[in-house]
């Protein structure tokens, strides 16, 4: 009886220092930071009682989803299971979900609403380290960067028809990222972005609607229309600006609070956070995110197989390129897109996708290279 408990007390053990504390905090503090811009002292919001709610559930789901071992998703009637269920959804989009200011991107369930585009990112990258993994000695060969590409040029249609450009730009950057680092060689990257340019004029002409034109027109003048198509880039510059080096103090930010800078709490969180916080609360932020993107790189390079170490990379892609088109967009660096910042803008599909994706994380560093593991124990064992 004392054996087996020994045995139980040291598979929980184990099964702690399978998780990467490290990132978990990160990636919930960065929650909580989200969180607390959201609060207002001025004004009446329900978006902070809510987000309490999401953020519980995605601590939950993360626990949850780190326990299965995902060796199953490198068959592959598992992945295109996968891949054929988030197509679905995303065309079923286009006949049941609800329309929000012009854009029918989520299904209304009722108590809350389901946007597919989240979970689709994710399975992308999954798919595509199947893929890959399989094909790394031939990867130069491009008919297999082709393939992918179609692949990911299905969901790209998809999100980008509903309209939702952010996350087709998710998508396609998902895509891109996990081609680079599989391999593919330099003269097959120059026919890839001459193909792009191509399809770009044609978008231009034939796909972008009139306010995507006038979101990029003012990226390229940011002060033609400052009272129409620039408002939204003005407020938000104004509002990163603002917050000078120590910010406003939480919950008294001008420019979001009252109502200057539209969405603060999902596509322009960064900016009302930078009002608030200032530039020291944003060194802060960009200083957990950076723990966020090394410790899943790290995770990555010590992956078992290459299917593991490809699943890593691209969920690492799937944040980082959120992080940059979003951080972009609210300091004027980039066209207003409506893409939401990881871990931290409202929202529940998103998070609890993202959360998700950690999960599997923790789950593949149950396989990963003894160096990683024994180096882990010694971090939280030193912390502790």
């Amino acid at each position: 009886m004392v054996a087996r408990l020994l045995r139980l007390e040291g598979a929980r053990a184990r099964a702690l220092f399978n998780i990467d504390w490290f990132l978990f905090f990160a990636a919930l503090a960065l929650s909580l930071l989200g969180l607390a811009t959201m609060r207002s002292f001025s004004v009446e919001n329900a978006y902070f009682d809510k987000q309490i709610v999401w953020i519980a559930l995605a601590v939950i789901v993360f626990f949850s989803v780190s326990i299965p071992d995902y060796a199953f998703l490198r068959r592959t009637p598992v992945v295109v299971g996968l891949y054929m269920a988030v197509v679905f959804l995303l065309a079923m989009i286009f006949l049941a979900g609800e329309v929000v200011k012009g854009a029918q991107t989520r299904f209304n369930l009722g108590l809350f609403f389901v946007q597919p585009a989240d979970p689709a990112k994710l399975i992308l990258g999954i798919v595509l380290a199947k893929y890959f993994a399989r094909r790394h000695i031939e990867i130069k060969h491009i008919r297999h960067i082709l393939v992918s590409g179609a692949y990911a040029f299905i969901l790209f249609a998809l999100v980008f028809l509903q309209p939702d450009f952010g996350s087709a730009i998710t998508i396609f950057s998902v895509w891109l990222g996990m081609v680079l680092v599989s391999g593919i060689s330099w003269k097959h990257l120059g026919v890839l972005f001459a193909v792009a340019a191509v399809i770009s004029v044609g978008l231009w002409h034939f796909g972008l609607q009139q306010y995507q034109k006038d979101r990029i027109l003012t990226f390229v003048h940011p002060l033609a229309d400052i009272r129409g198509t620039g408002y939204n880039a003005y407020q938000s510059t104004v509002a990163v600006g603002s917050g000078q080096l120590t910010g406003k103090g939480i919950g008294y930010g001008t420019q979001s609070k009252l109502q200057f800078l539209p969405e603060f709490q999902t596509d322009f969180i960064f900016a009302a956070y930078a009002e608030e916080w200032g530039f020291l609360g944003v060194v802060l932020l960009f200083g957990l995110f950076a723990i966020v993107f090394i410790r899943i790189l790290s995770i990555a390079a010590h992956g078992s197989n290459n299917f593991d170490s490809l699943v890593c990379v691209g969920i690492a892609i799937y944040f980082l390129s959120q992080f940059t088109v979003h951080v972009g967009m609210n300091m004027g660096l980039l066209p207003i897109t409506g893409t939401t910042l990881p871990f931290t803008s409202y929202g529940g599909s998103h998070l609890l996708t993202e959360y998700a994706a950690l999960g599997i994380l923790m789950s593949l560093r149950k396989n990963a290279r003894p160096s990683l593991q024994a180096r882990d124990e010694t971090e939280i064992l030193g912390a502790l």
